[in-house]
């Protein structure tokens, strides 16, 4: 009996031990930890790269064609009109998705410098979840990747579309896209701003991902689907006829 009374304290005493830890670890992450917010530098400096606007994972790497991508999941193709939210935009370009986990900086950078010409919000019923728990596995535990491309939130859930006007050169669409647990997206720039590369121009809550449209057939790829990239650094296009 006294074996039982030292012991059953002591059994309480660490499961109390380890759920304040656990606990203490989730607040940091929560609080701290989601919000750092790390000096970025861009890799290159050269005109004819295109630096990553956001952390995370390269989901897809889909070329626009006649204004629609095509979905080899869905057996047919999405207007990027659909993606964007946004009527009137080049019909021709370079669409990397990339998948933004609770783990990764979840602040956004302009990938070139340009002048924001009109931002677009778009607001949804409900924000569906982007992934179940093994797709969540695979893409910030295992680091896998995993084809969301034209899943339902992807069509529905909240976004903020900036298009960016790069002078002479290509026009770009930076969508946002909140996940289901996003409280909101929060812009840190205003239509008309003169956007440098690397600036922060926003941030995201939790879970979300952002897709970056070139409009031009003069841009190729400088990542592979899979790759993690970093936001405000990390080069993931480039124009044709550079190194």
């Amino acid at each position: 009996m006294a074996l039982r009374r030292v012991f059953r304290p002591s059994v309480l005493l660490s499961v109390l031990l380890i759920a304040a830890l656990w606990g203490s670890g989730l607040l940091f992450l929560r609080k701290v930890w989601f919000y750092r917010d790390p000096d970025r530098r861009p890799e290159e400096n050269s005109a004819s790269s295109i630096i990553s606007p956001a952390d995370g994972q390269v989901l897809y790497i889909k070329h626009v064609s006649s204004g629609n991508v095509v979905s080899e999941k869905l057996g047919g193709k999405i207007p990027i009109s659909e993606l964007a939210k946004v009527e009137g935009l080049p019909k021709e370009g370079l669409l990397i998705g990339i998948y933004m986990s609770p783990f990764d900086v979840h602040f956004n950078y302009s990938p070139v410098s340009a002048r924001l010409g009109r931002m677009f919000h778009t607001q949804a019923k409900v924000n569906l979840p982007m992934v179940d728990f093994w797709e969540y596995l695979r893409l910030a535990v295992l680091r896998r990747a995993v084809d969301l491309f034209g899943k339902r939130y992807h069509l529905e859930n909240e976004r903020m579309t900036l298009i960016l006007e790069n002078g002479d050169g290509p026009k770009l669409a930076m969508v946002q896209i909140a996940d289901k647990f996003v409280n909101k997206i929060r812009p840190f720039v205003a239509e008309g701003d003169e956007l440098r590369v690397g600036q922060k121009v926003g941030f995201i809550e939790r879970g979300s991902q952002v897709d970056l449209i070139v409009f031009s057939t003069d841009v190729v790829p400088a990542v592979s689907v899979g790759d993690q990239v970093y936001g405000g650094k990390t080069v993931i296009a480039r124009y044709k006829g550079s190194k």
